[in-house]
């Protein structure tokens, strides 16, 4: 039987990377983790908003937080940041690719720039991470990696076309990383909502409430998520309780997919 470790300590000695944690899910992943006890590095590329969340949650749980802001849809930033944690912490047992934001229209109306910053923002970030930070992992024997992924990659959302290129690439990265170090410790899942209480639907109510109101109407619990409660999936499965799942790609959804 598996020993119960109180929720204060059962992150305790883990280094958590979370990426996109300026505000958010991201953010939301920062507080519940260094709730847990863990040691978190919080990265994002909006500097300044950046270090106003990683006062939040130094003032929520105290603990060891540090800040990293840079593009992370670059490998050569994505190795500064590998150096920062290493020298701060040591080796990353948890990395959260949490980075994403795409450009959402109707497809023939992306450009060449919109399509690439899609891409950039949600795959790119995730790959250059997973390519860091796995080494780490497996000298340790350990690791987890959850990817924030997306339920309109299953349920094909309107104008979510490109968005889902990129987020469905990060379905597929996950199933393969899992595959290839499940006997090295490491596990690999996706954590995939869909409408979410964010700035980012707050902005989309604001200029396209039809839209809006459609993203939501799928959902049959008939409300968006809460960042707390995507957050809470993600942090599950940071710790050993969830050791024997990988390879996952998990809706936090309301519904709006089922099996």
């Amino acid at each position: 039987m598996t020993e119960r470790i109180p929720s204060t300590e059962r992150l305790a000695g883990q280094v958590a990377v979370v990426t996109g944690a300026a505000h958010g899910i991201g953010l939301a992943i920062s507080l519940q983790l260094a709730a847990q006890g863990a040691q978190v590095v919080m990265a994002d590329l909006l500097g300044d908003t950046l270090e106003g969340a990683a006062t939040e949650v130094r003032a929520a749980h105290g603990g060891q937080v540090r800040t990293f802001s840079g593009d992370l849809s670059r490998e050569d930033v994505v190795e500064a940041l590998l150096a920062r944690v290493r020298a701060e912490f040591g080796a990353a047992g948890i990395l959260i690719n949490n980075a994403g934001g795409g450009v959402i229209r109707p497809f023939l109306e992306h450009t060449p720039e919109t399509l690439r910053a899609t891409l950039d923002r949600n795959l790119w970030t995730t790959l250059w991470c997973c390519r860091a930070f796995l080494p780490d992992m497996l000298h340790a024997g350990y690791g987890r990696i959850i990817n924030i992924g997306a339920d309109s990659v299953r349920n094909g959302l309107w104008q979510h076309a490109a968005y889902n290129a990129a987020k469905g690439g990060v379905h597929g990265l996950t199933t393969g990383l899992a595959r290839e170090f499940a006997g090295a410790g490491i596990t690999v899942n996706t954590v995939a909502p869909c409408a979410v209480n964010t700035a980012a639907l707050d902005r989309a109510r604001e200029a396209a409430p039809a839209f809006a109101a459609q993203v939501v109407e799928v959902i049959p619990m008939g409300r968006p998520a809460e960042v707390d409660e995507v957050a809470a999936m993600t942090v599950f499965l940071a710790g050993r309780e969830a050791s024997y799942v990988t390879g996952q790609v998990i809706s936090v959804n309301g519904g709006s997919t089922m099996l």
